[in-house]
């Protein structure tokens, strides 16, 4: 089985979710730390995409829709924002990754912070 590349960007950011909000996982237990995971795959295999073509809009474009299907829904725009903000930090740690392409990640996951912010 392959192991996702981004597997400890992932956990450590799920980490600082689960301390900031503790009540997730009374409210959602283990399921939420997976659905957690799940959704954090799903966005680094956005920003992978975004970078590869070198395209921050994509990835704004993204996190924007996402944030008005999550905020549809109840949440608010704070989890998604403190989400980018963790995997951002998560990144800091990598030493296996291409210098390029962890700054490339934390620029795009910067403006996404920045756009989300905004249109609240």
């Amino acid at each position: 089985m392959n192991k996702n590349p981004y597997e400890s960007v992932i956990e450590q950011a799920i980490e600082l979710i689960y301390k900031k909000y503790p009540s997730l996982d009374e409210r959602y237990g283990e399921a939420g730390r997976q659905k957690c995971y799940d959704d954090n795959v799903h966005h680094l295999n956005y920003l992978d995409s975004a970078y590869s073509i070198r395209d921050e809009k994509v990835f704004k474009d993204y996190a924007l829709w996402l944030n008005s299907v999550l905020v549809s829904r109840g949440m608010k725009s704070d989890h998604l924002i403190d989400n980018f903000v963790f995997l951002k930090q998560s990144f800091s740690d990598v030493t296996t990754m291409d210098s390029e392409r962890k700054k490339g990640y934390v620029q795009y996951l910067t403006s996404a912070v920045k756009s989300i912010q905004e249109q609240k």
